[in-house]
């Protein structure tokens, strides 16, 4: 079955996972931006990245027929940082036009602090004046809940994003019923030690059903799974559930999220 890994740190990943992943069926994957695993010292070394980002990783995804997006932002785990994540804001309208940019993100908090709050608002204000798509990151562990309630109260207060256009990631069991119930994008990250399961995503897509819910890899600097999401296929298929259900969480669902952005071309592979 094709696949579209809609959230995938391929700087973090060789080139073999890209082969790997190609067989595996995957037709596209989409990076958002991410922690170098240290903080950057200025705003330089963000726009090598985003040149990292928009230049040499969709190249080495298309070697093997993969599709590459990206999006742009200060990621989190960077926002402590005000006054550089203003800088870095500031620049990211440089990088919008170029081929595969889907919006803004990961935003989002990390340890839920105010300037972490600070810096979300204004990436939100960004995308909100430019028409952008925006992905958000909440919180790991015992801070997910609390994080995820301060960021729906930050995009309930702003307004200005409608809900079709954010997709929310990093869900779990205690966090997916507000997100949906708000009207937002749901994505499942699926990890071997943290984050989602496999099983407990299909759990989640058996309760809720498949509207707006996504599955992803992340594939970052700790243990992570590029093929986390064939895994999730595997497992709704050992449960019993139709293609059709498979597909429209593992490709659909992206593509329908994805098309929101102007600039968003389909996959090569998909086309008829």
């Amino acid at each position: 079955m094709n696949f579209f890994d809609p959230h995938l740190h391929m700087v973090s990943r060789t080139t073999d996972d890209y082969a790997l992943l190609a067989r595996m069926g995957c037709v596209a994957v989409s990076e958002p931006a991410f922690w170098a695993g240290y903080d950057r010292s200025g705003v330089e070394g963000f726009r090598d990245y985003f040149r990292q980002l928009t230049e040499f990783e969709p190249t080495r995804a298309r070697q093997h027929g993969i599709e590459h997006y990206t999006w742009l932002c200060i990621n989190a785990k960077e926002a402590e940082n005000v006054a550089l994540s203003r800088e870095v804001i500031a620049m990211i309208p440089e990088f919008l036009d170029r081929p595969g940019v889907i919006g803004i993100g990961e935003i989002g908090l990390n340890k839920n602090t105010p300037n972490e709050a600070t810096v979300f608002a204004e990436h939100v204000d960004l995308a909100a004046r430019l028409g952008e798509l925006v992905l958000i990151h909440t919180p790991h562990l015992a801070d997910k809940l609390q994080g995820t309630r301060m960021i729906l109260d930050l995009l309930r207060d702003d307004g200005r994003l409608a809900p079709e256009r954010v997709l929310v990631d990093h869900v779990e069991e205690h966090t997916v019923r507000p997100v949906l119930n708000e009207g937002y994008w749901a994505g499942m990250t699926l990890y071997p030690t943290s984050k989602c399961t496999p099983a407990r995503a299909a759990d989640i897509v058996e309760r809720y059903g498949p509207e707006r819910l996504l599955v992803n890899s992340a594939g970052d600097w700790g243990p992570s799974r590029p093929t986390a999401v064939p895994d999730f296929i595997f497992e709704m298929r050992a449960r019993g559930h139709a293609e059709a259900t498979i597909r429209r969480v593992v490709l659909d669902n992206p593509l329908a999220f994805f098309a929101g952005c102007k600039r968003f071309e389909p996959p090569a592979r998909l086309a008829p």
